[in-house]
């Protein structure tokens, strides 16, 4: 092959991790979609059960209903939220993210394995940016096929639901996960061990849920938009059709910000310890 034929490193980086998370892209989407058919198959004897479901939430602590984003359990879209979304999309999806995102460059570095990447024509840069985009077709398949399931399955217990509500709350969950993974990739630059990072960076995340969460209800509330979380709202959007494209916009810039401090890190980082 001509050297001029080559693509980029970032590229070749990019594709290599994506390549090799195939598997587990796969076993993932597998689970999480199981995990909603599972939710949605309870979702008619839930609503039949003759409870008054919105009096039952109303009875929930503030803390506890902005915690979970509670707004109504009533219906399929409410139910979604609360059952599925704001647990496994919010939480699990972003920690898990934020947990690979800690493993990239960290991993390689505490196996020597850098060294013989940046042995070649291969720029620091080209490392970060090639490892941060490798997590991005994992996000891009999981927001592609959930949406899918997620109308098949509401269809399928006789449920109706908006087509544009489940995209959307799909589509603003792309800022919210490459979010939790740059933070993941940014810890994978500041520690040099990977266990280290990846904890750092699972903590960081769930830390940040925590605290946009309680201080939602008070004077301070304008301290959590320090979290990715106040900017993904999945009840709202199903539940109320409110679509926060300007806070997805924000995510967006907050990635690319946390993603090019982690290159400046990297670039000035002593491997050689």
């Amino acid at each position: 092959m001509n050297p001029d034929d080559r693509p980029p490193a970032w590229l070749a980086i990019a594709r290599y991790e994506a390549a090799g998370r195939r598997r587990g892209t796969a076993v993932l989407t597998g689970l999480l979609s199981a995990f909603v058919v599972v939710f949605l198959a309870f979702f008619p004897a839930f609503a039949d059960s003759g409870i008054d479901m919105d009096a039952y939430v109303e009875a929930f602590p503030p803390a506890f209903r902005e915690l979970f984003g509670i707004i109504t359990i009533a219906t399929v879209e409410g139910f979604l939220a609360v059952e599925f979304y704001q647990f496994a999309w919010v939480i699990l999806v972003g920690l898990y993210l934020a947990y690979l995102g800690g493993e990239t460059v960290a991993a390689d570095v505490e196996s020597r394995r850098m060294d013989l990447t940046l042995a070649g024509p291969v720029r620091r840069r080209s490392v970060v940016v090639g490892t941060f985009l490798g997590l991005v077709p994992l996000v891009l398949v999981l927001n592609a096929v959930l949406p899918v399931v997620a109308y098949l399955g509401v269809l399928g217990i006789g449920e109706t639901i908006a087509a544009e509500r489940l995209i959307a709350v799909h589509a603003l969950a792309v800022p919210y996960h490459l979010a939790c993974a740059a933070i993941g990739v940014l810890a994978s630059v500041l520690f040099g061990r990977a266990g280290i990072a990846q904890r750092v960076a699972l903590g960081t995340v769930f830390a940040l849920y925590m605290f946009e969460s309680l201080t939602a209800l008070t004077d301070y509330d304008w301290l959590g938009a320090i979290s990715p979380t106040a900017y993904y709202d999945p009840s709202a959007i199903l539940v109320n059709a409110e679509y926060d494209w300007v806070g997805g916009g924000i995510l967006l810039v907050g990635s690319a910000a946390l993603v090019a401090l982690a290159v400046v890190r990297f670039e000035r980082a002593d491997l050689t310890g």
